[in-house]
């Protein structure tokens, strides 16, 4: 079991109580914790958008691009062609807003297609 400490007591269930102070957390919470404390939270973050890419756009942009890298919070996409790259450029804001929700964050505020 995880453990942090607390000066809340309220809410808490004997067992909590018993540990002095301390309450449970998930595992997802300690983790969330641990990251970014070492400060690679970020790091996972970009990770994440760049592998939401194929889910977000599609199989059918998805064959013909290659999320790259995010940098200062901008999506650098390698895209096969001048028509895509033009479509793509014109639907922009659309992939921006698909791609932080399924990040659950904001971590791409801009895209450059290549």
């Amino acid at each position: 079991m995880l453990f942090v400490s607390t000066r809340e007591r309220a809410g808490q269930s004997d067992r909590t109580r018993r540990r002095r102070g301390r309450r449970i957390v998930s595992a997802g919470e300690a983790l969330q914790a641990l990251l970014e404390a070492e400060g690679v939270a970020d790091i996972v973050l970009r990770y994440r958008a760049l592998a939401a890419w194929a889910e977000v756009v599609g199989p059918r942009i998805a064959a013909v691009t290659i999320a790259q890298r995010v940098e200062n919070g901008v999506l650098f996409v390698s895209v096969s062609s001048a028509p895509w790259r033009a479509e793509l450029t014109m639907r922009r804001q659309e992939i921006v807003k698909k791609l932080n929700d399924a990040v659950g964050n904001t971590i791409v505020a801009d895209i450059r297609f290549r």
